[in-house]
């Protein structure tokens, strides 16, 4: 068997990071178009798995799926003034079309608030037409200066959901819901644990009133915002002119919500979960949840070991590697870098003892149980294999949050974290809601990833920088 080519994360964790994609099949870089990725059967795998269990989730709170155009024009990007100046550098526009020049230009979607805040206007006339909740699994394109794949990409595949309201009292309600949502799929599904919280009026969705996210914890202690909503008000309303009459016969300008978790959710999974052997996945995310591996040396042991493996993995629901030409060793291998949850093996030797042996891929334990015991073993394995990780990383969430009182603290506990060194930590510290302040944490390349919603430290206290009495401690961070 080869040596194996992944960079030990100890060693370089963003190397580590590139190798456990490239060799869990789960994307490529294109290098031929800037910025891009193509991602492999694996991650595509991934990703329509996660893209069924927001799916149902999005459907069984009454949201419908819509699907809006790519090109946006111009003029539409400039008509909420915030909006346009935190998008501008990282926009793609089209100018020629067809061979000649366009009257107007196109950007490429970067986020599609503008062009759903026009056809609301024109879909929402009444009290009764709201509330309106759809939404929209799309690509999209941001001009990205610095690229790594899943996690920041030119283009990259999300959902989008955008709904619009008669009260800010029920947008809100639905900002909140569609966080729950996102934490419920990263925490149950996925097995990364999350913090809810509102971000910073610095680090808000460009055009929205308050921005909320879930923030999670890498192995190297960076954070990554998994997911984000948005309480967009009635700035996008007044825009687009999206008015309703309400029940008292009167104008008014509906509230509107956007929200969305994308790709980068893959890369937040490989860094949270996996090892110095590759990919590891999560039994509920794992599109092969099994592979029965038949091990054999002489041709008069394959037609029983391949027979019998058949039928159980047809029982159990599991897959088989039947292979011709592969050893043995080269198949686990093969399933070892893919993320494959468990492996079962099934030998002469458990022929004649009815028996096959389990291995989990997360601690490479087995163990033998009888062949009619599996049908009840591997679910209870996998589910011990979900419960595991999510401890594993809930462990270490809580093992790399540290409390600090100063500047000073939050300075030096964060002074030497890199992405390919590691380190890092979730400082929580108390700061106030100043883009003053958060411009003083970027001197030392770090930002409030959120205001979480739960205190579970000591209420108030006085802002590190300023000094003035704050409510809560916030979580700091550098991230992806």
């Amino acid at each position: 068997m080869a040596e194996s080519p992944i960079t030990p994360r100890a060693q370089d964790f963003a190397a580590w990071y590139q190798d456990v994609v490239l060799q869990g099949d789960l994307a490529e870089p294109a290098e031929i178009v800037k910025g891009c990725m193509v991602i492999k059967p694996n991650g595509y795998a991934v990703w329509e798995l996660l893209q069924r269990e927001l799916d149902q989730r999005f459907k069984a709170t009454g949201h419908q799926n819509v699907y809006f155009p790519l090109l946006i024009p111009q003029s539409f990007m400039q008509r909420e003034a915030e909006h346009v100046e935190g998008f501008s550098p990282e926009l793609a526009v089209v100018t020629i079309a067809g061979g000649k020049e366009l009257d107007e230009p196109y950007v490429i979607r970067p986020t599609s608030e503008t062009i759903i805040g026009h056809f609301f206007a024109r879909w929402i006339q009444s009290w009764r037409d709201l509330p309106m909740l759809v939404n929209q699994w799309a690509n999209v394109m941001r001009w990205e200066l610095r690229t790594r794949m899943f996690l920041r990409t030119t283009e990259f595949l999300w959902q989008e959901g955008h709904t619009a309201h008669s009260s800010h009292e029920e947008a809100l309600e639905e900002v909140l819901r569609m966080l729950n949502v996102y934490a419920e799929v990263a925490e149950d599904v996925m097995a990364i644990p999350v913090i809810k919280g509102a971000k910073t009026q610095s680090e808000k969705f460009a055009g929205a009133l308050r921005t909320f996210s879930i923030e999670a914890m890498m192995q190297n202690g960076l954070a990554l915002q998994a997911g984000t909503s948005h309480d967009l008000g009635q700035n996008f309303g007044k825009a687009f002119d999206v008015r309703f009459q309400n029940k008292q016969g009167q104008l008014e300008y509906v509230w509107q919500t956007s929200w969305g978790v994308s790709t980068r959710l893959i890369g937040g999974l490989v860094m949270t979960h996996s090892d110095d052997k590759g990919l590891v996945l999560p039994p509920r995310i794992a599109p092969v949840k099994a592979v029965l591996v038949p091990i054999y040396r002489k041709d008069e042991e394959r037609a029983n070991v391949l027979e019998t493996g058949a039928r159980i993995a047809a029982e159990v629901g599991a897959k088989l590697d039947d292979r011709e030409g592969q050893t043995p060793g080269a198949k686990f291998f093969h399933w070892e870098r893919r993320g494959v949850p468990i492996v079962l093996e099934l030998g002469p030797r458990d022929l004649a003892s009815g028996n096959i042996v389990i291995k989990r891929r997360d601690t490479a334990a087995k163990q033998s149980v009888s062949q009619s015991a599996l049908a009840a073993a591997l679910p209870a394995a996998l589910d011990s294999m979900q419960k595991d990780l999510f401890d594993a990383a809930r462990r270490r969430l809580d093992n790399n949050t540290v409390l600090a009182n100063s500047l000073a603290e939050v300075e030096s506990i964060l002074a030497d974290v890199t992405a390919e060194k590691g380190g890092g930590k979730f400082v929580m510290a108390h700061l106030k809601d100043d883009p003053a302040c958060d411009a003083r944490l970027k001197e030392f390349k770090a930002t409030v990833r959120c205001v979480p919603l739960l205190d579970k430290f000591d209420g108030g206290g006085k802002c590190v920088v300023t000094g003035e009495p704050v409510e809560r401690r916030v979580v700091i961070a550098k991230a992806y």
